[in-house]
């Protein structure tokens, strides 16, 4: 492109110099003739003068002053009903044969003498190739400045160019960061801020995707691991039939509630689906998961409590309940120690689940960051706490850090008044 640019310049300056130094070329000629022309005429009226005066003071002509006057020039003078005098210091015959072109000017005084007056040619030849030359410095100049402009130019023009193609490659790679660049040239300006929102799209899909896979990990871990638990059971009562449709029954009801956890997942991950928020029976999904959860807290010797006030109804989506839930009880289990309470309040517009453990509780540095994305005081993932509170907040319900020692956690959840609505909330 930048050689094509020059190319196209040089031959656009090329053809403004010729329309513009040809005429001009011409022009001067004509100029520099005519000046020279002009010169002679009045060159002629000086020395008619003179001659006139000569004839009028001698009685006639001398031509030893004129040769020595006009030592470049040839003179023929002829007095009135007189013979031709031939002076001048240039020796030229304008009747020869072989007489090179010259400059004449021929005039007649008031008392009837006439002069004519021949000079060279070389002096004009001399100042129009001066004047020529001049005119094609100027026009390889001109041509020259229009080269060095275009240079510029298509350096200015293909930077860009440059610069947008490789931020485009970039993005084909999966660097997906927004490069920020902007030229003062509005099209390319267009054109980036165009390759910066795709930039943040990508980076914003690339985001979604990866936060699905660490979220999807993440919370399908507890229940499949209830589910191994209960599988486990029914081999190990496998004598038992009762005892096996039991276990069977819960590992069915652990199934569905993977099924509804990577549906939920998959939406929010997609955008293309918001929680129903409706009036929930707080006691029924608490019974189901502290029933999944109390085997392991069995199997490594703690105790899982449930406390505070039965019968409350709140305003949400019973597999984000308790997904909130299994995120809050877990941290509790993995970091915390000694038993495990899960206590339930009402006060006032809003139902309140605290869950606290017994153990030393969260350092200072950390809690100010507790809720970050991959913040972790132990050997977790440092993703439930922001998980849980994501969740919360896509169905207007939110989860606070309340307590230090002992770590104490609260859900907080609209009372519920009955009826559905749609969480207009960030999915």
């Amino acid at each position: 492109m930048r050689r094509r640019m020059l190319f196209s310049t040089l031959v656009v300056a090329i053809i403004a110099v010729m329309l513009l130094g040809l005429p001009l070329g011409a022009l001067t000629y004509q100029q520099v003739y005519n000046d020279n022309a002009e010169q002679l005429r009045r060159e002629a009226e000086l020395i008619v003068t003179e001659a006139d005066s000569q004839l009028e003071s001698d009685g006639t002509i001398d031509p030893a002053y004129f040769a020595a006057t006009y030592p470049e020039r040839y003179l023929e003078i002829t007095p009135r009903n007189g013979e031709t005098v031939q002076t001048g210091g240039w020796h030229y015959n304008p009747r020869a044969p072989e007489a090179t072109t010259a400059l004449s000017s021929e005039t007649v005084s008031a008392r009837g003498t006439r002069v004519i007056v021949w000079r060279g040619t070389e002096r004009v030849r001399e100042n129009i190739i001066s004047a020529w030359v001049g005119i094609a410095s100027l026009s390889l100049l001109a041509i020259g400045v229009a080269v060095g402009l275009a240079m510029l130019q298509a350096r200015r023009l293909t930077l860009p160019l440059v610069d947008l193609a490789a931020t485009a490659e970039r993005l084909g790679s999966g660097v997906a960061t927004p490069w920020g660049h902007r030229y003062g040239i509005p099209e390319a300006d267009a054109v980036a801020e165009v390759l910066d929102r795709s930039a943040e799209r990508i980076a914003s899909l690339i985001s979604t995707e990866r936060h699905f896979a660490t979220d999807a990990s993440h919370q399908l871990r507890t229940p499949l691991t209830a589910l191994t638990m209960r599988l486990e059971e029914i081999i190990a009562e496998a004598d038992d039939p009762a005892v096996v449709r039991e276990e069977g029954e819960a590992a069915l009801a652990q199934t569905e509630r993977l099924v509804q956890i990577v549906e939920s997942l998959l939406g929010r991950a997609r955008k293309t689906q918001n929680p129903e928020v409706r009036a929930v029976s707080i006691d029924e999904v608490i019974d189901q998961f502290v029933a999944e959860w109390r085997p392991v807290f069995t199997q490594a010797g703690r105790e899982l409590r449930l406390a505070g006030m039965d019968g409350l109804t709140a305003m949400t989506v019973p597999t984000d309940l308790s997904q909130i839930l299994a995120t809050l009880v877990e941290n509790a289990f993995k970091h915390g120690a000694g038993a495990v309470t899960v206590r339930r309040l009402e006060s006032g517009q809003s139902v309140r689940i605290e869950v606290s453990d017994e153990g030393d509780g969260i350092p200072e540095e950390l809690s100010p960051r507790i809720f970050e994305r991959e913040v972790t005081g132990g050997n977790g993932t440092g993703l439930g706490l922001a998980l849980a509170r994501h969740i919360a907040e896509a169905e207007g319900a939110r989860v606070e850090f309340v307590q230090a020692r002992p770590t104490t956690f609260a859900l907080f959840l609209p009372v519920g008044g009955g009826g559905l609505i749609r969480s207009t909330g960030p999915a």
